[in-house]
């Protein structure tokens, strides 16, 4: 789990508890919290993309990882890792590409000095969504065993 800014960590507990699952949160040092939520804490260096690497040498077939980081999802996704988002979409090989294109067209935008309004407000819609999605592939996961 990409810990950093992500806005569902007690919904992840709550329903990992329920599954019986075991929850790695990953979080850069610059996020270190003095109580935090219930499961395994890794921290790693505050560096840019510290959390990032951790996640990818770290995770395996069958692993499910919430983040909002599109690149690192298209990067988990072929090693048979499931990924969604903390706002529900669940990513998926065949339309990563996709999301990728959009992302660097946005970011060449931003370079010319055009910025769009930035990403709409987490809602208790994309809440309800992410508890759903995760609920989901978890109960996937219980019926294959």
């Amino acid at each position: 789990m990409d810990a950093d800014a992500c806005p569902v960590k007690e919904e992840i507990t709550d329903i990992s508890k329920v599954f019986g699952l075991k929850v790695i949160f990953i979080a850069s040092n610059a996020h270190r919290k003095n109580t935090p939520e219930a499961g395994e804490w890794v921290y790693v260096d505050s560096s840019k993309e510290a959390a990032d690497l951790y996640i990818m040498n770290h995770i395996k077939k069958g692993d499910l990882l919430v983040t909002q980081d599109i690149g690192l999802a298209s990067i988990v996704l072929p090693k048979g890792v499931y990924a969604i988002s903390p706002r529900g979409k669940e990513f998926r090989e065949e339309t990563i590409s996709t999301a990728l294109d959009f992302r660097y067209l946005s970011a060449k935008e931003r370079r010319k000095g055009k910025f769009g309004k930035g990403p709409k407000p987490y809602t208790a819609e994309d809440r309800d969504r992410f508890v759903f999605t995760f609920k989901k592939i978890l109960s996937n996961f219980a019926g294959n065993q």
